[in-house]
């Protein structure tokens, strides 16, 4: 029997002894005080150290008590949930860290004249210039890519879904899980050796956004497979019983149904492939002044521009605060195609009633 005292409640119920709401609260407030005095006076000058210190200390103590108050079953409970928590503010921790770094160095030279001017006619170690001709390439090559891999990967999805069966729908599947786990410099040289060594083309954005297109596509097929799967299969059984042929069907009734998780995905897709260097480094090069046409000559791109900036600062705090900037300005842009992802799925869920 536990420790726990049976009381009875206002209905006449026997329930066992309950610790208050305000009980983990306070456990890890005392664990945290507890963790910074084990750790000065031990001399751990470590945030890490005294960190963890207070994360065993709240698991233990969450287990110890619950276990005295409310039985051995509870505090396994609230074990479980303490775990959670820890798991989570130690996967938000370098989160946060990352973005108060950047945004505290990025917003001191983050302002309208950089991002509407270049680099064309100042020295990376010399203050000015901006980053509009990189914005003005990222966009276009990672909008060229976009518009190749969505049509491929959703019609992909749709096949393996709606049509797939036999030999030719277990390859596809295989080669886009091989696809998945491809290494963005090996599709950077792949494009490299067929565009550029074998066509003998030379470097442009539409290279690079070859490359990324490699990168995009089974990120595209697979979050459109498993929103397709989603679709019950009364709804698709219902528009066939009603005569309606099976393109029209997956047209009028699956994809308006997975509409939100399909542009949830695609989204997530144009944020992965954003921020990629190897391809652009290979196929794109770098130039420091504004190229519109993506189809020829180098072009500039955000991931690239914030390499240079550190690589060849030689020591210039303006390179640095440039190439912070910068950074910062593609954490924002990556943040907002999530929040836009989350919007437009929220708004196209299927809407539920009773």
């Amino acid at each position: 029997m536990s420790h726990a005292t049976l009381t009875p409640d206002r209905r006449g119920s026997l329930r066992g002894a309950t610790l208050p709401t305000w009980f983990p609260w306070a456990v890890a407030a005392g664990s945290v005080a507890a963790g910074l005095g084990i750790s000065a006076a031990a001399g751990l000058h470590s945030s890490i150290q005294w960190a963890l210190i207070a994360a065993v200390l709240f698991v233990a103590g969450t287990y110890g008590i619950s276990a005295r108050v409310e039985g051995r079953r509870q505090a396994k409970d609230r074990v479980a949930t303490s775990l959670v928590w820890v798991a989570f503010i130690v996967a938000v921790i370098p989160l946060v860290s990352l973005i108060w770094e950047t945004v505290k160095r990025g917003v001191k030279v983050l302002d309208v004249y950089f991002l509407t001017h270049s680099m064309g006619v100042v020295a990376d170690t010399e203050p000015g210039g901006g980053i509009y001709h990189a914005i003005l390439g990222t966009l276009q090559q990672v909008g060229l890519a976009t518009l190749i891999s969505v049509p491929v990967g959703v019609l992909t999805a749709i096949y393996l879904v709606e049509y797939g069966r036999g030999k030719l729908a277990k390859a596809v599947t295989f080669f886009v899980d091989v696809m998945t786990g491809i290494p963005s410099i090996v599709a950077g040289l792949f494009v490299l050796s067929i565009w550029v060594l074998m066509l003998g083309m030379g470097p442009s954005g539409f290279a690079g956004s070859m490359a990324l297109c490699i990168l995009m596509i089974p990120v595209v097929v697979r979050s459109t497979e498993e929103m397709l799967k989603l679709v019950p299969n009364e709804l698709r059984e219902a528009s066939l019983a009603l005569g309606v042929p099976k393109w029209r069907t997956i047209l009028k009734v699956v994809l308006p149904t997975s509409i939100g998780g399909i542009t949830t995905g695609v989204m997530l897709a144009i944020a992965r492939i954003t921020g990629e260097t190897a391809p652009v480094l290979l196929l794109v090069w770098v130039t420091n002044f504004i190229n519109a046409n993506p189809f020829q000559d180098p072009q500039a791109s955000l991931p690239m521009y914030i390499y240079l900036q550190y690589a060849n600062s030689g020591g210039s705090g303006a390179a640095y605060d440039r190439a912070w900037a910068a950074a910062l300005t593609l954490i924002a842009f990556i943040m907002i195609l999530n929040l836009v992802a989350r919007g437009i799925a929220r708004w196209k869920a299927p809407k539920t009633g009773r």
